[in-house]
């Protein structure tokens, strides 16, 4: 089951590839996000970051603070280890490994669960981060994958 789901979240990150990524795209796509937590009344906080820069943050009826902490904790092990939190976590749990000193890092400021996605662009890579928080990690992961398919479908 782990490496199906692996296969399934790897098959993901290669397919979602934007062909380019600026503030209005955050924007857009940042407001994609909440139209479908607002729908669905989730009690969701989505953040969309260039680097250090915030380029969209919003949070639902529901979040709390700690959503925003959980966002950091997520987005620094996109960055960290250039794949989706959940992919992250899904490979060391297949591995029975955890995320902490053994890999360089403190579990305190990283966190492999789902809802952080990278955002790559043909031919440059990793530009962004696009985050979930205040679900079940598969259900983070889940609706950012909806978002971007939806938003990489539009001509």
């Amino acid at each position: 089951m782990s490496e199906d789901l692996i296969a399934v979240i790897e098959e993901q990150e290669r397919r979602l590839v934007f062909p380019r990524f600026d503030e209005t795209d955050a924007w857009a796509l940042g407001s994609l996000l909440v139209g479908l937590a607002t729908g669905r009344r989730l009690p969701i906080a989505v953040d969309i970051r260039r680097g250090e820069q915030q380029l969209f943050h919003a949070a639902l009826p529901g979040a709390t603070a700690d959503n925003d902490a959980w966002i950091a904790r997520k987005v620094r092990v996109v960055q960290r280890f250039a794949a989706s939190s959940y992919l992250v976590g899904r490979r060391l749990a297949a591995s029975g490994k955890t995320l902490g000193a053994d890999l360089g890092v403190d579990p305190a400021l990283f966190a492999a669960h789902g809802g952080a996605f990278p955002v790559r662009v043909n031919d440059a890579g990793i530009v962004a981060v696009v985050t979930v928080s205040g679900l079940p990690q598969a259900d983070d992961h889940a609706l950012v994958v909806e978002a971007l398919e939806t938003f990489l479908a539009k001509p």
